[in-house]
C-alpha cells in the first residue's frame, strides 16, 4: 500500500491527504514529528535526502517528495488536472505561485505563531512576512472575485495547493474579512465531494 510520511498540522501534508482522499486512493499514513527531528533521522534521509514531509513511498519502493510534485503525480489523468495544455500550464503557474509567493509568508507566519514561543525575534519575522502575505492574498482575491476556481472555473490541484494554507491564514495573523472572493472560493472548495479538514487523520 502507498505510504504517506506526514505531519498532521502541515498544510503541505494536508494537500496530499485531501487529494488522495478525493481520489479514493488507499494509503497508510506515518506521522513524522518534525519538531522532534524525525525527518532528520538517517533512515528517513536515506529515502528522502531533502528531509521534509510530505513524502510518499509507492508499493514498488519508489519515492517522491515535494507536495506539489506529489499532487501532480496523482492528479495526472483525473479531473483534478486539465487536459488542455494552456490550462495545465496555468495550474503550474498557480502552484509555483503558492510555493514562492504565498507559502513563504502565510505558512511561515502560521508556524511561528503556533509552534514558537513569543519573542521579539519571532515577532519581527512575522511582521516582515505580513506585506508579502497580504500581497499574495490580494493577487488571489483579484482573480477569484471573477472566477469560481483558479483555473478554467473548475476544481483542480491548483485549488488544493492554495487552499491548504489560505484557509488557515488566520492562524498566521492574517485578517481574511476583506477578501470576499477568497472567502467564497474557500466555501466552494470545502463543498467539494469527499472533502476533509486539516485535522482529519485519514489513511
Amino acid at each position: 500500500m502507498l505510504t504517506l510520511y506526514d505531519y498532521l498540522p502541515s498544510g503541505n501534508g494536508y494537500k496530499v491527504r485531501l487529494l488522495l482522499t478525493q481520489l479514493e486512493i488507499p494509503f497508510q499514513r506515518v506521522e513524522m514529528d518534525i519538531l522532534a527531528g524525525a525527518t532528520r533521522m538517517p533512515d528517513f534521509l536515506a529515502k528522502f535526502p531533502n528531509g521534509r514531509i510530505p513524502a510518499i513511498e509507492l508499493d514498488d519502493g519508489q519515492c517522491l517528495s515535494e507536495s506539489n510534485a506529489i499532487l501532480w503525480y496523482f492528479a495526472e489523468g483525473t479531473r483534478f488536472l486539465p487536459g488542455d495544455s494552456l490550462e495545465r500550464a496555468q495550474v503550474l503557474q498557480w502552484m509555483f505561485f503558492e510555493q514562492y509567493s504565498h507559502e513563504p509568508f502565510i505558512a511561515v507566519s502560521r508556524f511561528l505563531r503556533q509552534h514558537k514561543a513569543p519573542s521579539a525575534e519571532n515577532d519581527a519575522v512575522i511582521a516582515q512576512k505580513r506585506d508579502g502575505g497580504l500581497a499574495a492574498l490580494q493577487i488571489m482575491e483579484d482573480h477569484l472575485k471573477d472566477h469560481s476556481f483558479l483555473v478554467g472555473d473548475h476544481y483542480s490541484i491548483a485549488d488544493i495547493a492554495l487552499y491548504a494554507y489560505t484557509h488557515v491564514a488566520g492562524d498566521g495573523g492574517f485578517d481574511m474579512v476583506p477578501f470576499n472572493g477568497i472567502s467564497a472560493w474557500l466555501e466552494r472548495v470545502a463543498a467539494e465531494a469527499k472533502h476533509i479538514t486539516i485535522e482529519d487523520e485519514v489513511g
